[in-house]
């Protein structure tokens, strides 16, 4: 496995590459996003990838089965987003290392800080990856 040449060790399977700003196509982030979110619709990721301050995709064999994205402001703030892990690759460490690769790579382009929202069910996994829960504000613009 290599970490993108980012300086960070990973302990996760050898045989899953986790790359910063590595190839990736919507096909397969559509594909990854069908196998772990319920009632995800394809999209065009060309927008999305346009805002990228950075992309971590992890792969085994070539087939893509994770991947994290970080928008950035411009200046220091970075905001983490769509962590995903294929269903057959969880609990093995691979989000951890996906975050932590974001992060390392964040810090390497400027950002102090990453932000992160989650739902109430993974406030453990971000916990451990480092997060710790703060006061914000959320306003929906769709209704």
């Amino acid at each position: 496995m290599t970490d993108g040449d980012i300086g960070i060790g990973i302990d996760i399977d050898v045989e899953v590459e986790v790359e910063v700003d590595g190839v990736l196509t919507g096909d397969e982030l559509n594909a990854l996003f069908r196998a772990a979110w319920p009632g995800h619709r394809d999209t065009d990721f060309g927008p999305v990838f346009a805002r990228s301050l950075l992309r971590v995709t992890a792969r085994r064999a070539g087939r893509l089965v994770g991947y994290v994205n970080a928008v950035g402001d411009g200046g220091v703030h970075a905001f983490l987003l769509d962590t995903t892990v294929h269903p057959d690759e969880r609990r093995r460490g691979l989000g951890g290392a996906l975050v932590r690769a974001a992060a390392a790579a964040a810090r390497e382009r400027g950002a102090h800080w990453l932000h992160v929202d989650y739902e109430p069910h993974l406030a453990g996994f971000h916990e451990r990856c480092g997060f710790r829960p703060t006061a914000a504000g959320l306003m929906d613009l769709t209704s």
